[in-house]
């Protein structure tokens, strides 16, 4: 387990607190933090959701599941709701594993409608959170496809500078990379912008997995019912439902929206939308449907919630540290082959697995086991601890909420007892340790202790944590020393050692962008960098003069192919040039001015140099 993690802020996406944790570990490859938080040094950050949740949640701690992570900071909630229930069951998979399919499941690479590139911020939303927390972070409704206005404050949502293009970078949100102006465009549809803001984020509220396509297409029946849009053979009046939609909503506005549509199409939206069909539609059209409607998000979860209740449900495994917490997002029903009743399945991330007749008559039903399935890992190693102590079955059994039969038929064989029994010495000696050097060392802070004891101190805080923290010192107030920083003697230093970099960096044989993040942790001054750099003057005015912007960089790395060609006494052809240096063909047109007069300058240099000779 982490010693610690920089725990999400309300509704902030699971790549931003990694982000932040990336930034407050310390750690200068983004690659060492992939492999503490999934074991794994080639997961692909994923802005919108994410995969390997197993790994992270076993990494995390037991206040964290896999179901509450993907409920309260992805923006999988958007659309779960649309998905059928085996849908969403394959996708839970995917996200606690590899998460392979999951975009493909989601529809997202299908049926993207206006798609987002980049990361969206709500400038109010920044300055509230940099006075409440302290720093910016990234809220997963402003990453909506579709949504282009702040649900709370109701301004238009802006793109935020990123100055990285790394696959495996985590970008943590920077205030002083945000535009927190109170200027913004004129909109003309700025009304049904918001309005549509405020329906995504509704949607992200609704408990995880309540609802499935089943139960929205049915709520669509008996709307469009109300507006006399069925027949008595209950079919939708298809012609008239698209007319009325057309009429209601605005062809101008469907189209800025990505979603017009073909009335002679057997598969616009508006019909897939409306019939018993497998196709997706994406969550910005169902809202559109919505809207059109004139029903509100928050009123589509039904009353009829199950013969178990809505969710989410308890785990009920007395050795996890969620025990009786509600985080079980669904429930898997079936009906008894004699009696009829009905049967819930319970799931939960920890690998604990039970089941109970139904249906729930009251709210205490639901701390009720009929069976167990599964214990899971969690309970298994917690087991394997309580053997090696030398209790007795029946207080094991007590401990772990199961009876002594269960106890010894999951029990391991004395061989493998021998191993609990070294940790039970190995946890005794340790803590003698810790108390011997308290008793001798009054004066010692936690810190200092860590660093005297470190091993001792790690294996305690893995197996015994709660020892540890009880028998420690008080934890002290961090205060700063009094330590005078010659600024200017440090400023000099910089400025030497920057030059130098820059230098070597001129000559890579791969260019590389110079900015002030890759010389802060080329030179492991990234901290000073960031927020002491006006106490640096001469270090940032040298910073000023060799960073590159990304055109900058672009001609300098046409400038070296350039450069190469005419030592090799080629022909030099602007295509070439671009191909060679890979860059895109809007971004070449805007410097093709500027390449063109560094050729002829660099051609008549060479020209009086051949004459000289």
């Amino acid at each position: 387990m982490l010693p610690f993690f920089t725990n999400p802020y309300p509704d902030e996406l699971l790549y931003s607190a990694i982000a932040r944790y990336h930034f407050y570990s310390g750690n200068l490859d983004c690659k060492d933090t992939l492999e503490e938080l999934f074991n794994s040094r080639s997961v692909i950050p994923s802005v919108e959701i994410g995969s390997h949740f197993t790994n992270l949640v076993e990494k995390l701690g037991p206040q964290y599941s896999v179901e509450g992570l993907l409920a309260n900071h992805t923006i999988y909630p958007y659309y779960a709701s649309f998905l059928s229930k085996q849908r969403q069951l394959e996708i839970l998979e995917d996200v606690k594993n590899n998460g392979q399919a999951l975009y493909t499941r989601l529809g997202i690479v299908a049926g993207g409608i206006c798609r987002k590139e980049g990361l969206y911020y709500c400038a109010l939303c920044a300055k509230s959170d940099a006075e409440k927390y302290g720093e910016p972070y990234i809220h997963r409704e402003h990453q909506l496809q579709g949504i282009n206005y702040c649900a709370h404050h109701e301004v238009q949502l802006r793109k935020y500078q990123i100055t990285s293009d790394s696959r495996i970078e985590y970008i943590r949100f920077e205030l002083r990379y945000m535009n927190l102006s109170d200027l913004y465009e004129v909109d003309p549809y700025e009304e049904i912008a918001i309005q549509l803001a405020k329906q995504a984020y509704k949607l992200l509220q609704i408990p995880l997995h309540s609802l499935t396509k089943v139960e929205i297409s049915s709520m669509y029946k008996v709307l469009l019912r109300k507006k006399n849009l069925i027949t008595a053979a209950n079919r939708v009046r298809q012609q008239d439902l698209y007319q009325m939609i057309k009429l209601d909503l605005s062809e101008e506005l469907l189209t800025n929206y990505e979603s017009d549509f073909n009335e002679e199409d057997e598969y616009n939206w508006v019909k897939v939308l409306t019939r018993n069909s497998k196709r997706h539609v994406h969550p910005l059209r169902h809202l559109l449907m919505l809207l059109y409607l004139k029903q509100d998000v928050g009123d589509l979860i039904v009353d009829d919630n199950g013969p178990f209740g809505k969710g989410p449900y308890p785990c009920l495994n007395k050795t996890a540290g969620h025990y009786k917490k509600l985080v079980i997002s669904s429930v898997e029903v079936t009906n008894d082959s004699k009696s009829k009743t009905p049967i819930g399945t319970f799931r939960c991330s920890c690998g604990f697995v039970y089941a109970r007749k139904g249906p729930d008559k009251t709210m205490e039903d639901q701390y009720r086991v009929g069976r167990v399935k599964a214990f899971g890992p969690v309970w298994s190693r917690r087991l394997k601890e309580l053997m090696g102590t030398g209790m007795s079955i029946r207080s094991i059994a007590k401990e772990l909420g199961v009876d002594s039969k269960t106890v010894k038929k999951y029990a391991e064989n004395p061989s493998k007892k021998s191993v609990n029994t070294v940790k039970s010495d190995r946890l005794e000696t340790y803590r003698n340790d810790m108390s011997e050097i308290m008793r001798t060392q009054p004066q010692l802070t936690r810190t200092e202790i860590r660093n005297e004891l470190y091993k001792q101190y790690m294996y305690l805080y893995r197996y015994d944590k709660e020892w540890l923290m009880t028998n420690l010192p008080i934890q002290r107030k961090h205060t700063e020393p009094n330590r005078l920083v010659d600024w200017n003697a440090r400023d000099q230093k910089y400025v030497q050692r920057i030059k130098a970099l820059h230098q070597q960096l001129l000559t890579m044989e791969k260019p590389v962008r110079i900015t002030n993040s890759l010389i802060g942790k080329r030179l492991g001054i990234t901290a000073n960098l960031e927020r002491n750099l006006a106490k640096l003057p001469n270090t940032k005015a040298l910073l000023a003069v060799i960073t590159e912007t990304v055109q900058s960089f672009q001609i300098r790395r046409c400038c070296k192919v350039i450069d190469r060609i005419l030592e090799e006494d080629g022909v030099i052809k602007l295509w070439k040039v671009q191909r060679l240096a890979a860059v895109k063909s809007h971004h070449f047109h805007e410097i093709k001015d500027v390449l063109s007069k560094y050729i002829q300058q660099s051609q008549d240099v060479k020209r009086d140099e051949q004459q000289s000779i």
